[in-house]
């Protein structure tokens, strides 16, 4: 009996429906040529094209159950002992309806960022339900819709008080108790970008630096001490400086929040809301301000404006795309977010609503209270009387051997020196826990250890919280599995998500996201591991890593990969950060020019900004290649100071460029690095590697060509992968297991995640991508891609422009497709084709980038041909609408194009009074009669929505007149 390879099952097109479109395109094979190769040896330049796959370390394709059994051997080499590390990582209990519903919901994850608001209103919803969550727990005005980690989120924070002081002092203060994870982060980020830190332990009352721009606090502080910082915030205040607090959202139930006390931004993680521990992510960080400073916030923020008809309706708000408009002068290069995660923090605070979570809070302090009153009743000091789940306790010179007999006795504790140990307890503490914590220690658990005899500890008077939070209904109806179970499915039937149909966002890569790539996620032996547990509890974990890592590093022409990058905008400063620590190690203190063409994504700019170098655009010829005369014009210019050059390949215009070996040698010639944007890996993977292109350094992003979903804007990974002269500057941690990913100086491997290896609870996904794909499926689901794309693009040229192909006419995995044409000639804008492709059952490609006025389309190679052919015919459709307005066969400001998309609510409701009929509104096509998808919002005002910014859940009466 024959069995079916992973490959072609998650590839669309089969060999007969690929002959069809490569008749269309206009390739023939020749003898004993393989159609797909024939297809890419005419797309990829010569130079580099490589006829047999490079992939000695890729093993043969595994089956999914051959995949899920060495999953399961994987997995079975980790050990879930119970953590009680703390750190900013608790263990925490994922209600089951959120479990299901939306982490292992296709609905959820295989969503795309909420470009197109119309049609996700429902994550979007979701979204502005965690910003409330945040900015009324944290006592702030406004929070955006999530950052990558606690960490990066303190960074930013960082970067966010510099440029909102008038401060001129570089000078910035950081916590003696802050996490070390993070003060390690602060370091790498701010030694980049010239900020000068300063550890101060505040709680004991140690002076500020005279002169500063801001302060860091921890809050409550990594060994658990709550303390006041209210009067270290208003001296950084009477200093012009701004003060970040880190806080744990938990503990805000009970505690005075950052607002109160007088915080400027507050920052810190949502992981115990109800999300795994996952080895370290991911996770949804947070960051809220004070009034006044919304417009500084970086990464995505939900503000509600109002569609067509008048109605409440969600939209991304300010930033949406701040990297791509404004490049070098961006505020963060940050162009994404954890939206999956967030979603799930936000519905466990809907589901738990304010009294479950001050009740979970006030489990976890009581917990934490009764190990120290045994503590203390046994003989043992512990370090503060102020705590709210972590105790730290002094054990002159017993500090190693206690922790070690907790770890034989299945329990994780904190080694903080060689006389100190602490202990964090979470939602996930037992009674039972407590007692066996205690024997470590020396100490029976007294008769009366029981709930009963629970107490919270001696939290500060003035530091109790007292303002109510989470008022409004939506935290206060949904407590019961029923009402959560119909909330959750009500929000994901007013999205679009790849369960519904093609999304063909070119530049994006949303391509199958297969049910065996994501079994393994919420395997206990993956998400219930602590970040910073011992090696031995985690080789498992570790020997995937690795095999990923050499994957990975093969499949690109590397010599070195580290997966700690948690998204693609972190992968590019990892790599820029290398290639500075590589030129500073030479003493080259000069190079600091980065050569970036003018197609580029936008956050290369913002990238290179934020690791110190000064951004030189290079120009791009009509063809969208780099013009190498004006490359070499601005390398000759910067000889002396030439750090790097950033491109994409194949470029950001869809194409393969011819001259690549000659720009990457022009550059090295010069003494500069070579850095090669992975977004468009998925054009190349298997015929050709940046390593072989003269690149030095690459992020890839595993969220897109290594089929990670998306889950409506996160999580993502972006690993670094580098020559060996680069791997030394890769990313470490202080924390990391193995000698390699450990220590590191600024420059020299700094951490940019909180994590040693990042978002891990997800590299399972890509792991089972390349082990199931193999050489063989990684190299046809490249060829595959590339041909539905010249399909597209053959099919459409007739009806608009395809901007820009290489020679032959042949594009890469995308083409732009220019509708400015359209709009001269019929008035037809490109959001109006966008818009209107949601009547015909489509979210919309990519908008105006890299060029307004176009759409970049990306069909990818998991779409069978039927429905790429319907995308086609819509778009087909829609260019014969737009004639029939030129034609004035329907008004220009009454048609079916400028009024889309059409809402139920708007073809039933009232007197029909437009110049098409409703079938003509809602039914283009008589195939979509049966499976309709309903926008539940008309098109969207965005300049409203910016003028009059709201962030946080409008009141329950905004929707009474939907029903």
């Amino acid at each position: 009996m024959s069995v079916t390879i992973f490959a072609d099952r998650h590839i669309g097109t089969t060999s007969a429906t690929q002959a069809v479109m490569l008749e269309a395109v206009g390739i023939t094979a020749e003898a004993g040529e393989r159609p797909l190769d024939a297809l890419m040896r005419r797309a990829v330049p010569s130079s580099i094209y490589a006829s047999r796959g490079t992939s000695a370390a890729l093993p043969e394709a595994a089956s999914e159950a051959e995949a899920l059994a060495e999953l399961r051997e994987l997995a079975s080499r980790n050990t879930v002992n119970k953590a009680m590390i703390g750190l900013g990582y608790y263990g925490t209990l994922t209600p089951s309806v959120i479990q299901r519903n939306v982490l292992e919901n296709p609905s959820w994850y295989t969503a795309y960022t909420p470009y197109q608001p119309e049609i996700s209103q429902g994550r979007l919803e979701a979204l502005i339900n965690f910003q409330t969550m945040v900015s009324e727990l944290t006592g702030m005005a406004t929070a955006n819709a999530s950052m990558l980690d606690e960490s990066s989120a303190a960074a930013e924070g960082m970067l966010l008080a510099r440029r909102a002081s008038k401060v001129t002092s570089p000078v910035f203060a950081v916590d003696a108790g802050a996490f070390p994870q993070t003060k390690a982060l602060l370091a790498t980020r701010a030694a980049a970008v010239g900020i000068e830190l300063v550890e101060v332990d505040l709680a004991r009352g140690e002076a500020l630096p005279e002169a500063l721009f801001g302060v860091f606090v921890q809050y409550p502080a990594a060994s658990g001490l709550v303390w006041n910082p209210k009067v270290v915030i208003e001296q950084v205040h009477a200093a012009g400086g701004l003060a970040v607090v880190s806080a744990d959202l938990l503990s805000l139930t009970l505690l005075a929040s950052p607002g109160s006390l007088g915080a400027d931004v507050a920052v810190g993680t949502t992981q115990r809301f109800g999300v795994p521990m996952g080895f370290g992510g991911p996770h949804a960080g947070y960051m809220a301000v004070r009034s006044g400073l919304e417009r500084q916030l970086p990464g995505r923020l939900v503000g509600v404006s109002q569609d067509a008809s008048g109605h409440p309706a969600y939209r991304l708000s300010l930033q949406t795309r701040e990297q791509h408009i404004r490049r070098e002068k961006a505020t963060s290069n940050i162009c994404t977010a954890q939206v999956l995660l967030a979603v799930m923090a936000s519905m466990y605070a809907v589901y738990h609503g304010p009294t479950g979570l001050s009740a979970i809070a006030t489990r976890t302090a009581q917990m934490a209270s009764q190990l120290a009153k045994s503590l203390v009743a046994g003989g043992v000091e512990i370090a503060h009387e102020s705590f709210f789940d972590t105790v730290t306790v002094v054990v002159p010179q017993r500090a190693a051997a206690i922790v070690k007999a907790a770890h034989a006795g299945g329990y994780l504790l904190h080694l903080v020196d060689e006389d100190t140990v602490s202990v964090s307890t979470d939602e996930t503490t037992t009674l039972e826990d407590l007692a066996a914590v205690a024997g470590f220690f020396g100490v029976s658990a007294p008769g009366a250890f029981g709930l009963a005899a629970l107490e919270i500890g001696k939290l500060p008077e003035e530091l109790r919280r007292t303002d109510d939070f989470l008022t409004h209904p939506v935290f206060n109806v949904h407590h019961s599995e029923t009402a959560m179970m119909r909330y959750l499915k009500q929000l994901a039937d007013r999205d679009y998500a790849l369960d519904r149909g093609m999304i063909p966002l070119g530049s994006c890569t949303m391509k199958l996201n297969a049910a065996t790539e994501m079994a393994a996620v919420t395997w206990p032996e993956f998400a219930g591991i602590h970040p910073f547990a011992p090696v031995s509890d985690v080789e498992g974990y570790l020997d995937l890593v690795t095999q990923l890592e050499g994957w990975l590093a093969d499949v690109t022409g590397y010599d070195a990969v580290s997966l700690q990058p948690n998204a693609g905008s972190q992968g590019e400063l990892a790599g820029l950060l290398a290639i500075r620590g590589y030129h500073l190690a030479n003493g080259d203190t000069g190079r600091d020019v980065c050569l970036i063409p003018s197609s580029a994504h936008g956050t290369n700019a913002a990238s290179a900004v934020l690791a110190g170098m000064k951004v030189v655009v290079v120009a791009t010829t009509e063809s969208g290649d780099v013009d190498l005369d004006d490359l070499r014009t601005k390398i000759a210019a910067n000889a002396d100071t030439l750090s790097a050059l950033m491109i994409t390949y194949p470029s950001t215009h869809g194409v393969y460029e011819q001259d690549v070996l000659e720009i990457t040698a022009a550059v090295h010639a010069a003494g500069g690095q070579v850095y090669i944007d992975g977004a468009n890996l998925n054009a190349l993977l298997g015929y050709s590697r940046f390593g072989d292109l003269g690149g030095d350094v690459s992020h890839l992003n595993l969220h897109k060509t290594f089929a990670i979903p998306h889950g409506g804007g996160g999580p993502g990974v972006g690993p670094v992968a580098a020559k060996a002269h680069l791997a030394p500057f890769l990313p470490s941690h202080p924390l990391a297991q193995r000698a390699e990913h450990a220590g590191g100086f600024v420059f020299e491997g700094g951490p940019v995640s909180a994590a040693p290896y990042g978002s891990s609870g997800v590299l399972p996904i890509s792991w089972a991508y390349v082990r199931m794909m193999g050489a063989a499926g990684l190299r046809d689901a490249t060829a595959a891609a590339v041909l539905s794309a010249n399909y597209v693009a053959a099919r459409l040229r007739d009806y608009y422009p395809v901007l820009y192909s290489g020679e032959g006419g042949l594009v890469a995995h995308e083409c732009i497709l220019d509708l400015r044409p359209l709009k001269d000639d019929t008035g037809v804008t490109v959001d109006d084709v966008a818009k209107r492709l949601i009547d015909y059952g489509f979210h919309a490609p990519t908008m105006s980038f890299p060029v307004a006025g176009t759409l970049m389309v990306e069909p990818t190679e998991s779409e069978d041909i039927a429905e790429i052919d319907r995308f086609i015919d819509a778009m087909i459709k829609i260019h014969d609408e737009a004639q029939a307005v030129k034609a004035v066969v329907w008004p220009a400001d009454d048609n079916p194009l400028v009024n889309a998309p059409h809402t139920a609510v708007s073809v039933i409701s009232g007197e029909w009074a437009h110049a098409y009929t409703r079938d003509e509104a809602v039914y283009p096509v008589a195939s979509i009669i049966r499976t309709k998808y309903w926008p539940p919002v008309r098109r969207i005002d965005q300049a409203f929505g910016d003028r009059n910014l709201v962030c946080a859940c409008p009141p329950i009466e905004a929707f009474a007149d939907l029903g």
